[in-house]
Parts: structure tokens; sequence; C-alpha cells
């Protein structure tokens, strides 16, 4: 049987920079480390979706679950999935002067497609 190191307890040494803070100090320093913590991750939330959050969005568009899907794979398939599946929709509805669920419908249908890349600075295929 192998025998497991004994760490050699340094709690004191690396506590030395805290020693004497306050309370509120501490409290403070302890969100200001939480706070750096969660940055890059709140950074890649705001710059990066992801197909479960575009079928959520497009849910409370009012699209069936079935739909999103297939909207959302659509999407992929263009290429579009950094500008959102709701955001492309939203872009068509307003390109062709339709209600949000009829340019949804349309997009399925693969109707559309052009005039949304266009607007978008892509090239149709």
């Amino acid at each position: 049987m192998e025998k497991l190191k004994v760490r050699a307890d340094d709690f004191e040494t690396r506590r030395n920079h805290l020693r004497d803070l306050s309370d509120q100090e501490l409290y403070d320093l302890f969100w200001k480390y939480a706070n750096d913590t969660v940055k890059p991750l709140i950074k890649l939330a705001y710059n990066h979706t992801t197909p479960a959050i575009e079928r959520s969005v497009l849910l409370r568009m009012g699209f069936s679950s079935l739909e999103a899907k297939v909207l959302v794979d659509k999407t992929i398939d263009h290429q579009l999935m950094g500008k959102g599946a709701g955001h492309v929709v939203y872009r068509y509805s307003k390109l062709a002067d339709l209600p949000l669920r009829e340019a949804g419908l349309q997009l399925m249908k693969d109707l559309g497609w052009d005039k949304v890349l266009t607007s978008f600075g892509v090239k149709p295929c």
C-alpha cells in the first residue's frame, strides 16, 4: 500500500496578506474576487449563444418546440447562429413586412433566406 503524502500546513503563511483586514475589508475582497471570477463567464454569455437558448427565444416568440428546432437548424445551416435565430426571424419579419410567425413559417419553408443573408452582409449561396 502506498503511503499518502502529508501536506505541510502552510495556512499561516498563505493568510499573511489577510491577517490585518477587518471583516468589512474581507467581505469586500471576497466579492471582488467573486466578481473577477465570473466576469469571463458573463462576457461569454453576452457574446455567444447556443441552440437551446435560441429555441427558448423562439418559443417565447410564439413558435412550437418543433418549429423552433427547425428554425434553429436552418439558422445553423445558413451559418447565422452568431446572429441568433430569433434575430433572424425578426429581421426577415421587418424585411418582408410580415408578422413574426408568418416570417418564421416562410423561413422554415426555405423562403426568404436570400434577403436575410444579404441584410446581414453575407453572400447567398
